[in-house]
């Protein structure tokens, strides 16, 4: 048994199957998921678990190499805004309409119960070496 890291078994394997390049879509409970990518569906009740802890455990086990959010994200949610431009330098921002889009070719969709709005972010998997 696993005793760090992510204990969800759905969320540690689908992780472990990620390569360079591949995109992973961290969203709140409202974001439309796609059809296509795998879905890890964490939400249980509105602001549990919070898009913080969700996007603080993904980062702590992810080679990150670049992240995109929407632009309507730092009006309508300014402490999402703080928290990814603290964790995500580099962070690109786009209009919301344009992130549901590049949502669909994401290789995995992690749902948070996060209740606030805009609380989405598409990371880029990037190598360790």
């Amino acid at each position: 048994m696993k005793k760090a890291g992510i204990l969800n078994r759905h969320l540690a394997g689908a992780l472990a199957e990620l390569g360079h390049g591949h995109e992973v879509l961290v969203c709140d409970a409202g974001m439309p998921v796609p059809d296509g990518p795998r879905v890890v569906d964490l939400a249980f009740r509105a602001g549990v678990p919070s898009f913080a802890e969700v996007l603080d455990g993904l980062l702590a086990e992810l080679v990150v190499e670049g992240a995109t959010a929407a632009g309507e994200v730092t009006d309508a949610n300014p402490a999402a805004a703080r928290l990814l431009s603290e964790r995500l330098p580099g962070l690109t921002h786009v209009p919301h309409e344009r992130l549901k889009e590049l949502s669909a070719r994401a290789r995995l969709v992690v749902r948070t119960g996060e209740a606030r709005p805009y609380a989405n972010v598409l990371l880029r998997c990037g190598v360790f070496f």
